[in-house]
């Protein structure tokens, strides 16, 4: 079977038969075999000890292997492949934890527990029946129809495992999928069980949700379910449409996920999809209602960012660079937007530069997917208006070199040349001459920037010593 074609089948087959114990493939592997989809972690359970299997299979290939005593299981790399081992087992669960008691069983056994019908997929590497298709619950024909099924009750399978009930959600929306009714009722009436899991495993399933080619299906699904206020309160917040005088805003959870798949059509990065998840998040914050203007959301993009760490700690994301990305995107996100609406002049362009870095080919696109009027002429208008920025903006970046450029005059020189210890007038002086360059005043040049230096000392009644 040109499934098994790699080496690895037929050395775990062998050493398997030498332990005199059953060995098969299953879950992803198998179902992203029929799927066509490339995969590189393979899942092979053992009748018997998964541990000793793999580390026969290590000794065979001379690779290390890792051992996890506490899972039971081991895993080793071959050709750049992950390869796992386990024993087959039969789990059952306490009501307060998604974490089972472990029995040794049969393949049956381990299929039964098994997420989804098409995860439950098994491939024998015995002698006598080498690559045969072991399909108890009809995986092949749900993954035909393209239905997302639990291989036993429903209730009984997300009530166990409630991490269960996103992963539903993510295959669905990765593959393009349809949970089967019983099962996303089933959804619905444990959601609440979802508060058992760990915010990292949560996180974990969110991001590959977001990075699938239309990631909003998973949040609509996240929503229909119930799920979506535990796992994402933060763009929860951001439904529904409040009206005054008859005058309504737009509702900023379907706008928000419309332009994440903006995104995602552009094949923006992780982070650049978070940033589309985050833009708006503060406009409950901000809302407000005029008379004679309606609604807005003025300096939501800066209480926006501000919020960004609090919300990063709650889903326990990385409090480091990517977090400090995002935060710039949400808050520079209306600046080009605003450049688009009037003339573009040379000094708000180095100032956007200036602040974006080389973050500006994200928050240009982060911003042309913010534009999801259903007025194709005002889409269009805002495109142009946005191709007219990106072209001032790479003619600036040519001349003045702006980008992420460091003033010629650092606080160093000011403080040898005036003999200063660090204090306000050395902030003022470079501040100045930072200002001076953005607004074209002079170019980013060390002897134009050395006069003003001394222009602005003076003025200070700073002396040179």
């Amino acid at each position: 079977m040109h499934f098994l074609e790699h080496r690895i089948f037929e050395i775990v087959a062998h050493e398997a038969a030498l332990l005199n114990v059953r060995a098969y493939v299953i879950g992803g592997y198998v179902r992203d075999c029929f799927l066509q989809r490339a995969s590189k972690d393979i899942d092979i359970v053992i009748e018997g000890s998964g541990i000793d299997v793999a580390t026969a299979v290590g000794k065979r290939l001379r690779t290390p292997i890792k051992i996890f005593k506490n899972f039971g299981t081991a895993m080793l790399r071959c050709d750049g492949r992950e390869i796992e081992f386990v024993g087959a087992r039969r789990e059952s669960y306490h009501n307060l934890s998604r974490k089972p008691a472990v029995e040794n069983g049969s393949l049956e056994d381990d299929q039964r527990r098994r997420d989804f019908t098409i995860n439950a997929l098994a491939f024998s590497l015995q002698k006598e029946d080498y690559g045969k298709l072991i399909d108890p619950f009809n995986g092949v024909h749900d993954m035909q129809q393209g239905l997302l099924r639990t291989p036993g009750d429903p209730h009984i399978t997300y009530n166990d495992d409630p991490l269960r009930m996103i992963r539903a959600i993510r295959f669905a929306t990765q593959l393009g999928f349809s949970i089967v009714p019983e099962s996303l009722d089933a959804i619905i009436r444990n959601h609440d069980r979802i508060r058992i899991v760990s915010p990292e495993r949560i996180t974990g399933e969110l991001h590959k949700i977001i990075l699938s080619e239309k990631p909003s299906v998973g949040f609509y699904l996240l929503d229909k379910t119930a799920l979506l206020p535990d796992v994402f309160p933060t763009l929860h917040r951001l439904k529904g449409v409040e009206t005054v005088e008859g005058r309504g805003h737009k509702d900023n959870f379907y706008h928000t996920l419309q332009v994440l798949d903006n995104v995602a059509a552009k094949r923006g990065n992780l982070w650049l999809r978070w940033a589309a998840l985050f833009h708006d998040i503060a406009k409950p914050n901000t809302k407000h209602y005029d008379p004679e203007t309606g609604w807005t959301f003025h300096g939501h993009e800066f209480l926006g960012a501000k919020m960004i760490p609090d919300a990063f700690r709650q889903l326990r994301l990385p409090l480091n660079d990517k977090m400090k990305y995002v935060q710039k995107l949400v808050q520079l996100h209306l600046r080009p937007i605003a450049l688009s609406q009037e003339e573009v002049t040379d000094s708000a362009v180095r100032r956007l530069l200036f602040d974006a870095g080389d973050d500006i080919d994200d928050l240009m696109l982060l911003c042309e997917a913010d534009i999801t009027s259903k007025n194709e002429q005002t889409v269009q208008r805002h495109l142009h208006n946005f191709q007219l920025v990106r072209e001032k903006l790479i003619e600036v970046e040519a001349k003045d070199a702006i980008r992420n450029f460091q003033p010629p005059i650092t606080g160093e020189l000011i403080m040898q040349t005036y003999h200063l210890q660090p204090s306000p007038a050395v902030g003022k002086i470079k501040e100045y001459i930072k200002n001076a360059i953005l607004d074209g005043l002079i170019r980013n040049d060390y002897h134009e920037a050395y006069a003003l230096m001394e222009k602005k000392a003076e003025e200070l009644g700073l002396t040179k010593k």
